[in-house]
């Protein structure tokens, strides 16, 4: 009911969205019961996992789905759709390394995220013409302060393309600013692999000059720009 949503939400606003030992404090006593269990799971499938939702928070979510997990409540099939979030959850947790990978420029040549060498790498996971990318590219071009760190080079932005249609990464190839690194993944393999969460695209991922992840599947540049900023 939306009842019990307000109420999932509000105990969200108190906790914050990193604090996963409160989370998982909750949820050691909702799995007393299947209802209750099966409550929370529902809660957090609406308001930590869908990407469209203020709240999303893979470090809220992972207690929930390990618990579902664990549960002997729940039978094997049931784990499954939650074994799979968890699986993707896991992956580019914020403050461990990103997951690397292969890409391919127009050149046809091959590089990997972890030989792209600067201070912080800008991962913006996009599809040509989408309007939301083209927001956010607008407003990483209009970003002085992006936009200084990028001419030196302290900042890296890969564009990567993560489908299959290459013909149309090629149609819109010049909207991509000529200091950025404009690239596909031949084969798909991040999705293949679930390296990455493609379930909502756009997506930025920052990274420092060691490629650990500082913020991870967020469509705000602000955030981008107070991290850096934070971080001196």
């Amino acid at each position: 009911s939306l009842q019990m949503l307000d109420a999932f939400v509000g105990y969200l606003r108190i906790i914050g969205p990193m604090d996963g030992e409160a989370m998982r404090g909750l949820m050691a006593r909702a799995a007393q019961s299947k209802p209750m269990l099966t409550y929370f799971y529902t809660m957090a499938e609406k308001v930590l996992n869908d990407p469209n939702s203020p709240f999303r928070s893979d470090e809220l979510l992972i207690p929930v789905l390990e618990t579902v997990i664990a549960s002997p409540s729940f039978d094997e099939y049931e784990k499954m759709a939650p074994a799979y979030d968890l699986q993707l959850a896991s992956q580019n947790r914020i403050g461990r390394p990103a997951n690397d990978f292969r890409f391919t420029l127009a050149s046809g040549a091959r590089q990997s995220l972890y030989g792209i060498k600067a201070e912080y790498t800008l991962l913006f996971l996009h599809n040509p013409g989408c309007p939301m990318c083209r927001e956010i590219m607008q407003e990483l071009t209009a970003s002085p302060m992006l936009t200084e760190m990028i001419e030196r080079r302290a900042l890296r932005v890969l564009a990567l393309y993560p489908d299959e249609d290459l013909g149309e990464w090629r149609r819109h190839f010049d909207e991509i600013p000529a200091s950025w690194i404009n690239a596909y993944d031949a084969g798909c393999t991040i999705e293949k692999g679930r390296l990455y969460s493609l379930r909502a695209i756009p997506a930025l991922y920052l990274l420092d000059s060691r490629k650990q992840v500082l913020l991870k599947d967020v469509t705000e540049v602000a955030q981008v720009e107070e991290l850096i900023d934070r971080r001196g």
